[in-house]
């Protein structure tokens, strides 16, 4: 398998998501720049974090106008597989590939931190019975907070797209278990047919010995075998 980490201007966890694929889970990975106009051949592709354009205008906004995304966004269509991270997640929706918007945090203050998720049965490659019932991962963003109006959200829970939902494992307070004000707790969906997925948190960033867990390669097996 070979995995294409597409690099846009203000892409930072580019290398981490490379990383992450040739260290621990042994993946074949390149770095693809944002003005190429072909994903050479690639099996998936990751959109990773990072501020792409100075997140000037909306996050996401100018990225999704990038060369690469013609290919990608063709690619997603014809069934690849396709994660955005953060940053990527945002462009994946300013696209189209995938629904709803990401705005400012509730709280309009960035969040960095270790962040407790519960895992929601969406199809085969990612469910409880895969990855259990919740893993610990880290969110760091500003613009976190998942919108989306009311019949698409219905159509979002009623299909099981929901990947991951914000929680706390000793609070059910509001505040503490959803740190952004996501609507429904929504940490991560996916498309219908269930080949593109977007996430605000950072699986990339627990994947080795001296990360604070390994919960990000079951996220990150997940997606590599959808579909």
């Amino acid at each position: 398998m070979k995995v294409s980490i597409i690099q846009f201007p203000g892409s930072n966890c580019d290398r981490d998501a490379y990383r992450a694929m040739v260290g621990p889970l042994g993946v074949d990975a390149e770095l693809l720049w944002h003005k190429e106009t072909s994903l050479n051949g690639s099996d998936a592709v990751i959109l990773p974090g990072g501020f792409s354009y100075g997140d000037y205008l909306r996050c996401g906004a100018i990225a999704r106008f990038s060369p690469i995304m013609k290919a990608v966004k063709e690619f997603a269509l014809a069934g690849g597989r396709v994660l955005g991270i953060c940053n990527g997640f945002q462009i994946l929706c300013e696209s189209g590939l995938l629904p709803g918007a990401l705005l400012r945090n509730a709280s309009m203050k960035f969040i960095c931190q270790d962040h407790f998720l519960t895992v929601e049965d969406s199809n085969a490659a990612f469910c409880r019975e895969r990855l259990g019932e919740n893993v610990v991962i880290p969110i760091a963003h500003g613009e976190g907070n998942f919108r989306i109006d009311e019949v698409r959200l219905r159509k979002l829970e009623d299909q099981g797209q929901v990947l991951l939902r914000y929680a706390h494992e000793k609070s059910d307070d509001e505040e503490v278990a959803n740190p952004n004000g996501s609507v429904d707790r929504i940490a991560g969906i996916r498309n219908e047919a269930g080949n593109v997925y977007g996430m605000m948190p950072h699986p990339e960033r627990v994947v080795e010995d001296f990360h604070s867990n390994q919960d990000g390669i079951r996220i990150l097996e997940a997606f590599l075998s959808a579909n």
